[in-house]
């Protein structure tokens, strides 16, 4: 796969259809999904052999590092990836002219930064008890 190909998938996987799904329109109302998109990746390649440093009885000695079932010939290789988050945000919809903003809720978000909250303000408060009793 080339990079380009690579791309054109990473562009498929990471967009607002994978939240919501496209916008439609249904009734005489547009229905417009907003989604925060995030996202990204990297490759690399090498190639020759790897020097490995042992140590034994204080000596440092070097040894290059082959695979021997490449009858001795240095390990080659190249890969890439990438990830990315969508989260639905909400949805614009267009009715008679008139645009509105209705915002998706995400509950568990909200509990789960709700506990995180909770967690800081009990340790902030534990540690101002310690400063104030030292």
């Amino acid at each position: 796969m080339n990079v380009k190909d690579l791309l054109n998938r990473a562009a498929e996987n990471i967009s607002v259809s994978r939240a919501f799904g496209s916008a439609y329109e249904k009734d005489g109302v547009l229905i417009i999904p907003v989604a925060l998109v995030a996202g990204g990746g990297g490759g690399g390649g090498g190639g020759g052999g790897t020097t490995l440093r042992t140590d034994s009885d204080s000596n440092a000695e070097e040894t290059e590092h082959t695979d021997d079932a490449h009858h001795g010939k240095p390990e080659k290789g190249s890969g890439g990836g990438f990830g990315g988050v969508v989260m639905p945000v909400g949805a614009y919809v267009v009715e008679d002219e008139q645009v509105r903003w209705v915002p998706a809720v995400n509950v568990t978000v909200i509990v789960v930064a709700a506990l995180f909250a909770l967690r800081f303000l009990t340790k902030s408060r534990v540690k101002i008890k310690r400063i104030k009793h030292a």
